[in-house]
């Protein structure tokens, strides 16, 4: 990760990872397909599928979208790095 940037660009792709695969697991817990999801969000399915994948970096607009079509909570939160 020599180059500038690398490392938050790799931090940055891990979260919208992260975020992505979580909503699919609640998606898919209650049986929904990403075209309900997309229509319960005001967004595309082929927009639901790349946020799935963590194609994309969503911004807290998409999530409280996601969140409210999911009856989900968004939690945004700082906290202090663990000491490592």
């Amino acid at each position: 990760m020599a180059e500038p940037g690398a490392e938050e660009a790799y931090e940055a792709a891990r979260i919208a990872f992260e975020l992505g695969r979580t909503v699919r697991e609640v998606r898919e817990e209650r049986g929904w397909s990403q075209a309900r999801l997309a229509e319960a969000s005001g967004m595309t399915q082929p927009a639901v599928a790349r946020f799935e994948a963590g194609g994309t970096v969503p911004t807290i607009p998409v999530l409280e979208r996601l969140a409210h079509a999911l009856d989900l909570e968004l939690v945004v939160r700082l906290a202090p790095r663990s000491a490592a």
